[in-house]
């Protein structure tokens, strides 16, 4: 299976880039994982509605450009579905028994994504109404695709 991980920014800390490069060393014996790391857009301290907006379809643009034509897109937003892990896991499962090697993940930017890149996910998850630092949420995202391939493989790590 082939996981992307399409994400606005650059980590620059070093406790990000650790866990990072530890989750993907776990990840590398269940799946081809790529992390892509896409510009940030440059925003006023202050923005108004418009810049927001207009940073949004820029980086949207950006992000579509990523995006393999034949990929299962599930982006992260606020208002998508939330799961459990298990949920999550069967989600990766079935999307691979059907077919679907080729899941591309999308992490937007600080406002958020564009309505296109709404438009082309396959499916919105959810993991709280709570907001996250963009960098934590990396790190979350990886570990629960590492917890759902244990879950999946029925190996020792979920409780």
């Amino acid at each position: 299976m082939n996981i992307t991980i399409l994400c606005i920014g650059k980590l620059k800390e070093r406790y990000w880039t650790e866990a990072i490069a530890e989750y993907s060393k776990r990840l590398s014996k269940y799946c081809t994982l790529t992390i892509n790391e896409l510009k940030e857009e440059k925003a006023p301290d202050n923005p108004s509605n418009a810049e927001e907006s207009a940073v949004k379809d820029a980086e949207g643009k950006s992000i579509l450009k990523q995006i393999k034509k034949d990929s299962y897109v599930i982006v992260l937003a606020i208002k998508g579905k939330e799961l459990d892990s298990e949920a999550l896991s069967e989600k990766i499962r079935t999307l691979g028994i059907s077919g679907k090697s080729d899941i591309t993940f999308v992490i937007g930017g600080s406002f958020g994504l564009s309505d296109e890149v709404l438009s082309r996910a396959d499916f919105q998850l959810s993991f709280s109404k709570l907001t996250f630092p963009h960098q934590m949420m990396r790190v979350i995202l990886l570990e629960q695709i590492y917890r759902s391939f244990k879950i999946i493989r029925n190996e020792t790590y979920h409780k």
